[in-house]
């Protein structure tokens, strides 16, 4: 089988095409840029295309799949030569359903959460040696690749994230995998470019659900009303199961899971807060469909580290710990800066969030990010206007941000350069620091700050 890849450096998109490669298919792909790690990881196994650019040219009747990448357009020549030829042509993951829909799915769905579910259950299902294919949105530990094609998989664990299929297929990616056990995490209005209402938003989520193979399962947060109202209307030819968070206790900084139906007393888990305890109840119901009992399944979870850029501990000292975590949206900051807090009550948090995807920098979803800081000590909030020209978005203001988020804690920066020298010359005694963000504050380096907050501490 011979597959092109149009757009091949994604960060998606050459984890499949390694993926297909290991399976024994030819595998070739295009693209404009590759940075690392994707040039050096296609490079190490001869995938790396020889010129960066679109070669129509290359394109021709022996090639049997197209895989379209989000990074390309709907002029790519590539694409159009493709299109003149009449070649199949696949979003991303119509080919994922391609290549797992004569397997059991398991999807797991929702605004926030989704990867660190999938994580565990991945983790957990690693731990008991069952096979399964799959596809994460973040690298794993213990994993070579973010997404794994063999023939001899009976199951697929697949992370359904809500953003569009391809240039040319508006669809939300996780219509397209037509689950046999779903779950759904929470919904919380994200991705304003693409939804421009919150039904509109939670409509997408409805479809989902209401996608389940018939007789399959759906697992899904009670504790949110939105998921539990989608969830109670969704068909009844499924079964259902709702989680909550489980009885825990935190002590000295360690978060254990106290059981009463299980011969385990208790465990002791490496990740905390809520919003990970109720992601782990969610991922323990998942497995228990794949046949992993309570027990088995806690023994396994206690080894989890998280998944990256979750909650992820970049440096440690006595009395200071510095986390970096993926939030963005209004319900990820909350839920992250609560958790932190929570689990070390007797320290101060110094929380700082980097304003940088279109729904965040744009003006009519700032006021959904009231009182989402609220738990940190001092909120430090950062965008780069540069960021905002170039997403062609109305300019906002420092004075337009703090009055968004609300409260006496948070203060503006829109130079990285003062956001650090601000926190290296904080006092960091008994103060903890958790930096939030889908980008890197524009070229800081986390672990380099984290060493210093913490040195000789």
């Amino acid at each position: 089988m011979h597959v092109h890849f149009i757009a091949v450096g994604g960060s998606a998109m050459h984890n499949m095409a390694i993926a297909l490669h290991k399976k024994g298919f030819t595998v070739t792909g295009s693209d404009d840029e590759i940075l690392e790690p994707s040039k050096s990881r296609l490079s190490k196994l001869g995938l790396l295309p020889e010129n960066t650019g679109w070669f129509p040219e290359k394109i021709t009747n022996e090639i049997e799949a197209v895989v379209l990448g989000m990074h390309a357009r709907s002029d790519n020549p590539e694409l159009i030569k493709a299109q003149q030829l009449g070649l199949k042509i696949y979003s991303y993951p119509e080919y994922i359903y391609e290549q797992t829909k004569d397997k059991i799915r398991i999807v797991i769905g929702g605004s926030h959460g989704k990867t660190t579910i999938t994580s565990m259950v991945l983790h957990v299902l690693q731990s008991n040696n069952i096979d399964c294919d799959y596809m994460v949105g973040a690298q794993l530990e213990g994993f070579d690749t973010m997404v794994k094609f063999t023939k001899e998989a009976k199951i697929a664990v697949i992370e359904g994230d809500e953003y569009l299929a391809s240039p040319i297929d508006r669809r939300p990616k996780f219509h397209l995998y037509k689950p046999n056990i779903a779950l759904l995490s929470g919904i919380a209005w994200d991705h304003i470019n693409v939804f421009p209402t919150f039904d509109n938003y939670v409509e997408q989520f409805s479809i989902f659900v209401n996608m389940i193979e018939k007789g399959g399962s759906l697992v899904y947060c009670k504790l949110d009303k939105e998921v539990e109202k989608v969830c109670e209307a969704a068909k009844d030819n499924i079964k259902k199961f709702p989680y909550g968070v489980p009885t825990y206790k935190i002590e000295n900084g360690a978060t254990t899971i106290l059981h009463s139906e299980i011969k385990t007393a208790s465990t002791k888990l490496q990740i905390f807060g809520e919003h990970n305890l109720m992601n782990l109840e969610g991922a323990r119901l998942v497995c228990n469909q794949l046949g992993v009992n309570d027990d088995t399944f806690f023994v396994s979870i206690a080894s989890f580290k998280g998944a990256s850029k979750r909650l992820e501990l970049v440096a440690k000292g006595v009395t200071t710990v510095v986390y970096k975590d993926f939030a963005h949206s209004p319900s990820k900051l909350k839920a992250t800066t609560a958790a932190v807090k929570q689990q070390f009550p007797d320290r101060k948090l110094v929380a700082c969030m980097e304003l940088h995807t279109f729904s965040s920098l744009n003006e009519d979803f700032l006021k959904e990010y009231n009182g989402s800081m609220q738990n940190a000590d001092e909120a430090f909030v950062y965008f780069n206007p540069h960021t905002i020209e170039h997403k062609k978005l109305k300019v906002i203001s420092k004075d337009q941000v703090i009055k968004a988020f609300g409260g006496s804690n948070i203060k503006v920066f829109t130079d990285s350069i003062t956001l650090l020298n601000e926190l290296k010359n904080k006092e960091w005694n008994n103060v903890n620091l958790l930096m939030m963000s889908s980008g890197n504050f524009d070229g800081i380096d986390f672990s380099v700050l984290g060493k210093e907050i913490v040195k000789g501490k």
